[in-house]
């Protein structure tokens, strides 16, 4: 289980400017992919990733990644990603601490009000499965397929505070 951040948080997406973690939940609650664009472990999961930000997209979840890089590695790393889902950078890991986070990549659902009911780290299909269908509870939404054809099979994550 994740830890509450700070509603005071500063977010900033890629080419855009940083605002409170409040102002970003206003109408939405956040469902956000945390990866570190230094390892292999968050590259394997990126195209899952999409697939599972895709399917909740529509939904009343503002879906995003957030990158422990600045913008230039960000964008390098997610590739055409970036340009399809908003992006947060995370360079100093301050959110990554506040939530808690001991494993990248991670699977973190934020609620509007700011509580973290479900988290999930490393790549576990039945961990991230869990936290999407809390989401799709939540949202009254449809539940994406988790594990699905060619994800990959289950591993622990990398450090996420290095």
């Amino acid at each position: 289980m994740a830890n509450a951040p700070s509603l005071d948080t500063s977010l900033k997406p890629l080419n855009g400017e940083a605002r409170p973690l409040r102002e970003w939940m206003t109408t939405f609650h956040l469902a956000s992919i945390v990866i570190d664009p230094y390892t292999n472990e968050s590259a394997w999961i990126l195209k899952t990733a999409g697939r599972i930000l895709h399917e909740f997209a529509g939904s009343a979840t503002r879906v995003n990644f957030v990158v422990t890089s600045s913008e230039a590695d960000a964008k390098k790393f997610l590739g055409p990603l970036a340009d399809e889902f908003l992006t947060f950078t995370d360079p100093d890991r301050v959110l990554v601490k506040q939530l808690g986070l001991t494993e990248l990549p991670a699977f973190v659902f934020i609620q509007s009000d700011g509580t973290v009911p479900q988290c999930a780290q490393g790549w576990s299909p039945k961990a991230w499965r869990e936290v999407s269908n809390y989401i799709a509870d939540t949202v009254k939404w449809s539940r994406p397929l988790i594990p699905a054809a060619g994800d990959p099979g289950t591993y622990k994550g990398t450090p996420a505070l290095v």
